[in-house]
């Protein structure tokens, strides 16, 4: 259905209709809230194809390469072993279809394969319910909740904060009895 790929800097037009988006960039990352310009969305670009120990990838579909998204690690930490996962379906249309759930997977395999960490987590709004849905699809589990510790539209919501361990994740293909 979809494939993961570096993100070039030729898609950061796609991220001009998203992030302007309101049902879009809803439940993302505060910073998206404040995207209003063309300019001020190529610097964010610019700046997030540099930001180290982060992993970046575009979503792409499968059949025709059309990027609908992106998503990756941030924070990734040698020491620690860990990095936070984040994810942003821009193209309305590809949400509610597995979408978000086969990339949260494809992630973590790299994660704890690729990167060989031990652990990532995601703050994820409580009321982003397909986002709830997709995490604990990829293994994740509810470790905690930051209270009202977002605004959207004038009113407080909570956040949860989600991970997974290396030792909890079933890889990608693994099947249970």
């Amino acid at each position: 259905m979809v494939k993961l790929a570096p993100l070039q800097p030729e898609h950061v037009a796609h991220f001009y209709t998203w992030l302007r988006d309101p049902d879009v960039i809803a439940y993302s990352l505060s910073v998206f809230q404040r995207l209003t310009t063309t300019a001020q969305i190529d610097q964010w670009f610019a700046a997030t194809l540099q930001q180290a120990n982060t992993l970046n990838l575009g979503i792409y579909l499968a059949e025709t390469n059309a990027l609908i998204g992106y998503a990756g690690l941030t924070g990734i930490s040698i020491p620690n072993q860990s990095g936070e996962y984040f994810i942003l379906i821009g193209e309305k249309a590809w949400w509610g279809k597995g979408v978000g759930t086969a990339v949260t997977k494809q992630i973590v395999h790299l994660g704890f394969t690729s990167h060989r960490l031990n652990r990532i987590m995601l703050t994820v709004s409580d009321l982003n319910t397909g986002g709830l849905k997709a995490y604990a699809k990829a293994g994740f589990v509810v470790e905690g909740r930051l209270r009202q510790a977002a605004c959207r539209q004038g009113v407080f919501h909570d956040k949860l904060v989600m991970s997974v361990l290396k030792a909890e994740w079933q890889p990608l293909g693994a099947q249970g009895c």
